[in-house]
């Protein structure tokens, strides 16, 4: 990553503390830059993903926020389940809010899939939360289609050394990324060594194992704080169109199209997209 920005590497010298929580037998990971006491930020990862995908933007908000990411279960540094739902996934977010100390003055960004769960935990838990900033996330209008994944991913492929399976590494959704340092330092965090190799940290049973989540617009209606939603303006997985519906269901929602960026909105353009966070965390202050 010779070729990385001097942006990043002031960002990712700023290494985090690692810390866990335990819920329902299960080990919860989760990061935190900043110092207890100061407006919390959350920030939710998406499918498959973990919590060093914020390396890169969490330091940026640590010198007036404290700021945690957590690994939902099945994926990252925290442990796989039998079962997975959004009631769980909820359930995870205010137990990592809590055990870092967090407060209800906390906002949570979150992307893609931790978006989704991250309406549910608002929903159910809303003295708990702020508000809300979602990326590239949320309610679909009745006429998008979803694009369905697989029920599971196929047998995990055990890599013989780390460097082949760095190359393996791909976005989902696919999509391209000029910013290939990112994506390489994204990569690295996504795998584990075992006995026989490395292999990739999610599970790869979630999907299978992931209990329909349903409807999700009566829990977004039920979120009372402040809401916002940043997606990419050249997204093949959310749509102008989508995100005027959500406006029709929760009229407080804050909508922005950042140009020419996909679903990875803030791996396409990480400076254009932390102008956006910034003004809208500047306005909820």
């Amino acid at each position: 990553m010779a070729d990385a920005p001097e942006w990043f590497w002031t960002a990712v010298d700023q290494t985090p503390e690692s810390a866990s929580v335990m819920l329902d037998e299960i080990e919860l990971n989760y990061l935190r830059w900043g110092h207890q006491g100061a407006p919390g930020l959350m920030m939710i990862h998406g499918h498959n993903a973990h919590a060093h995908w914020w390396d890169f933007i969490a330091p940026r908000y640590a010198v007036d926020h404290h700021v945690i990411a957590p690994d939902l279960s099945g994926m990252g540094d925290s442990d796989h389940r039998d079962e997975y739902s959004a009631d769980l996934y909820a359930s995870e977010i205010c137990a990592v809010a809590d055990a870092a100390g967090l407060g209800p003055e906390t906002i949570v960004v979150a992307h893609s899939f931790g978006g989704m769960m991250a309406i549910r935990a608002l929903a159910r838990f809303r003295s708990r939360f702020k508000g809300l900033i979602l990326l590239d996330s949320g309610i679909k209008h009745p006429d998008d289609e979803t694009p369905k994944g697989p029920e599971r991913w196929s047998k995990p492929k055990v890599y013989p050394d780390l460097e082949i399976a760095r190359s393996r590494f791909r976005l989902q959704p696919p999509q391209t990324c000029e910013n290939e340092f990112l994506v390489a330092h994204i990569a690295r965090h996504s795998i584990d060594r075992i006995d026989d190799g490395f292999v990739w940290k999610f599970d790869d049973e979630l999907n299978a194992r992931m209990t329909a989540t349903g409807d999700l617009e009566d829990d977004f209606k039920a979120i009372t704080g402040p809401l916002a939603l940043i997606y990419g303006a050249d997204s093949a997985s959310f749509s102008e169109k989508s995100a005027a519906h959500m406006k029709s269901l929760n009229d407080a929602l804050e909508v922005e199209a950042l140009a020419d960026a996909q679903h990875h909105l803030f791996l396409d353009q990480p400076q254009a997209f932390m102008d956006s966070l910034s003004a809208i965390l500047a306005r909820w202050a």
